[in-house]
């Protein structure tokens, strides 16, 4: 994380020039999450409903690179989980001493879930059950392994209780699949399409948190919430999995051109039908949403959208 703080210093300049282009970068995550087909799908709302700009999803490593990379200029737009955009803001947790002040909000897209997977075999059915097994934590950096850190430290574990290997879903799924390891953590809006795929081949479960164990998440991480993943989501899957989420949101730098922001939001959010053809999870791609879910300020861009659309704007979202 050192580049990031090494880099602060010119993330304004960058920032601005990036903005002053045509072409806009958004870092989305893996393949094999929500992140890249929603960022894909944001860029061809770009493309196809704000004259003048021209934007390309790119796979990145999620949340906590995505950060970065806006701190940096590499990034027009990211995507990233709502804890790991707070600290980023805030200079807490991951971000410890490399406050990244320019972050601000476009908006909240969905929200991900904590999706425990292991072979419907394994004899695991607990987070305890964890403890002396191979388990994927996500990949290096991502909102996965924030989550999966916060929710075991939440409630008295922590990676030292098992082989922790990191990996992306998609290399997480085919670990599960060829027995390399017991267990993985997803972080992400449901469905997925790696833990799909996984699903139709394989007999696997997920694990359930319970009340207590969610309590104690919600009291560690205010940006958690409780969440129940309903059964048939996944095959195999039948019963509701009772679990925690974050939201997901879309951020630019405070020094992004404040009409550019403004087209990218009004066109996202008018064109939402085109998000939710791409994946589900933008049925909860919603004004309210944002106005609820949101952990860092507004960008005045998207700002003067939500106030032209009537919204309630909460004081801590107004810059």
């Amino acid at each position: 994380m050192r580049h990031i703080l090494a880099f602060a210093a010119t993330a304004v300049l960058a920032a601005g020039s990036a903005a002053a282009q045509s072409q806009l970068s958004i870092a989305t995550g893996g393949t094999g999450g929500v992140y890249y087909p929603m960022g894909g799908g944001l860029a061809e709302v770009i493309n196809n409903h704000v004259e003048g700009m021209s934007a390309t999803a790119e796979v990145t490593g999620a949340s906590v690179e995505n950060m970065g990379l806006i701190a940096t200029g590499d990034a027009d737009l990211a995507i990233g989980l709502a804890d790991t955009v707070q600290q980023a803001y805030s200079g807490t947790g991951r971000f410890e001493g490399q406050e990244l002040s320019m972050i601000r909000a476009v908006g909240s897209l969905y929200a991900n879930m904590v999706q425990i997977v292991t072979p419907a075999d394994s004899g695991i059915s607990s987070i305890e059950d964890l403890a002396g097994k191979r388990v994927s934590v996500g990949a290096p950096g991502s909102g996965t392994e924030v989550n999966a850190r916060t929710l075991l430290e939440a409630n008295g574990m922590s990676f030292d209780d098992f082989e922790a290997q990191r990996l992306n879903f998609n290399e997480t799924a085919d670990a599960l699949a060829n027995g390399d390891i017991d267990a993985g953590f997803w972080s992400v809006g449901a469905p997925t399409s790696s833990i799909l795929n996984l699903a139709t081949t394989q007999d696997v479960r997920m694990i359930s948190l319970t009340e207590e164990q969610v309590a104690a998440a919600t009291e560690a991480d205010q940006t958690f919430a409780a969440l129940s993943l309903a059964g048939g989501t996944y095959e195999g899957i039948d019963e509701d999995v009772s679990t925690i989420g974050v939201p997901n949101v879309l951020v630019v730098s405070s020094e992004t051109d404040e009409e550019t922001v403004y087209q990218i939001t009004k066109a996202m959010y008018e064109n939402i039908a085109d998000l939710q053809a791409v994946h589900p999870a933008a049925n909860e791609t919603t004004v309210e949403f944002t106005m609820n879910a949101t952990p860092v300020p507004l960008h005045p861009g998207a700002l003067r959208y939500f106030e032209e659309a009537g919204a309630e704007i909460p004081d801590d979202l107004r810059p």
